[in-house]
């Protein structure tokens, strides 16, 4: 690989870590001193730039949903049909789900649903009005097929390490299994849990707490549409 080539892949990583919102790097920022002392696990990411960039902002901010976008990233005009894409999918699922925090980062899609919104406390059973929001996330999702999901459950720190990380896999679970009932594709679908070891807020408030008990859900595209807005098949 010549200079240039290196060069080239080194910029755009600059560029897509410069892409990302105010609140995902003071997150990240925040997440970085309290997991100090916590294991941390990478996305499984692609390939390229965008795969160098998104695996090391993953490990360094504790945010493997962020990882898994950035290191999906493609770049370049591929990049920009891609981000358009998303931009529409994106005001759809703002509107479909109220409850949730719906935001646009880098070329995909990042939602955050309080647990207390979806589950009961210390439970993973679904409730019912969370139900039809995320059928509605469904329909969404079916009309943009060429895309993957990434799930994860997070904990707060009461109560047992154990305990949290088996509670925020069941209900990463629960969703992920609740949406393929309703016709996602599981193959689409990527599922884990956290347990307290990714913090966003300071775990020694309720009010810290309750934002750390959460789903967090990465969009991103898959194979199909980064081979098809390369060769110029969708505009």
């Amino acid at each position: 690989m010549n200079k240039l080539n290196v060069n080239r892949k080194g910029m755009v990583a600059l560029l897509l870590a410069s892409s990302l919102t105010t609140s995902d790097v003071m997150m990240s920022c925040k997440s970085v001193k309290q997991n100090t002392n916590k294991t941390q696990r990478g996305a499984a990411i692609g390939v390229g730039a965008g795969a160098v960039a998104g695996g090391v902002i993953g490990r360094k901010s504790g945010n493997t949903v962020l990882g898994a976008i950035i290191g999906a990233t493609v770049g370049g005009a591929a990049g920009a049909v891609i981000g358009r894409r998303m931009d529409k999918q994106a005001e759809e699922l703002k509107r479909d789900l109220p409850g949730a925090t719906v935001e646009r980062v880098g070329e995909g899609i990042k939602i955050t649903f309080g647990s207390d919104i979806l589950f009961d406390v210390n439970k993973s059973d679904l409730k019912e009005a969370t139900k039809r929001q995320l059928a509605e996330f469904a329909q969404t999702l079916e009309k943009y097929p060429d895309t993957d999901v990434l799930i994860e459950g997070h904990a707060d720190a009461s109560g047992p390490d154990d305990y949290n990380l088996k509670l925020s896999k069941e209900r990463a679970d629960a969703v992920a299994s609740y949406l393929k009932s309703v016709g996602v594709k599981g193959a689409r679908l990527d599922e884990k849990g956290y347990g307290e070891s990714q913090p966003v807020a300071d775990n020694s408030t309720e009010a810290g707490r309750s934002k750390n008990r959460r789903v967090d859900i990465a969009v991103f595209a898959n194979d199909k549409m980064k081979r098809d807005a390369k060769d110029g098949k969708i505009e």
